[in-house]
């Protein structure tokens, strides 16, 4: 019974059109909560890609390279902002600087090649190769060491992303 009357009202909210699926209203704390909680579950759920052999600088350097280029206006770096135009995004996307203490390298990765449904988080998967998306995930994993200044140094280099299969 209590199914019941819970899924009817969810019904009306959706029918309703009480829902306010605006980006510029904050999701109400049971969503944002409801909607974290189930990315967090999916993630530990589903990841289990296998590490790649290699992981060394050369990936550094080139996850770094499609860092720059695909996530960095999003997510920022270290003394990176994130651009203006993502304050107008909801859910706004979170700096990622320490995503290698939360996740580990098989989490990262499947976050990174399927994305996340109802935010601005691009799949990968079929746009980027493999080795491209283990690129990513291993300059993930030192970003919580690089200073600002390493940072810079790594963008002075003006590093280019590999061609697909590279």
């Amino acid at each position: 019974m209590g199914g019941a009357l819970l899924g009817a009202g969810a019904l009306a909210v959706v029918e309703g059109g009480l829902f306010d699926a605006t980006a510029t209203t904050q999701h109400s704390p049971l969503v944002a909560w409801a909607a974290h909680t189930a990315f967090l579950t999916s993630v530990r759920r589903r990841s289990g890609e296998a590490l790649p052999a290699q992981y060394g600088e050369a990936q550094v350097a080139a996850g770094f390279a499609l860092y720059q280029s695909h996530c960095v206006m999003c997510h920022g770096g270290p003394g990176v902002a994130r651009a203006d135009w993502v304050s107008g995004m909801n859910p706004t996307p979170p700096y990622i600087i320490d995503a290698a203490r939360r996740f580990t390298a098989p989490q990262l990765y499947w976050v990174v090649s399927r994305g996340v449904k109802m935010t601005g988080m691009p799949a990968w998967r079929g746009v980027e190769t493999p080795a491209q998306t283990w690129a990513v995930v291993t300059f993930l994993e030192s970003l919580p060491y690089l200073s600002p200044d390493d940072y810079r140094g790594l963008a002075a280099q003006r590093v280019r992303p590999a061609a697909p299969g590279n």
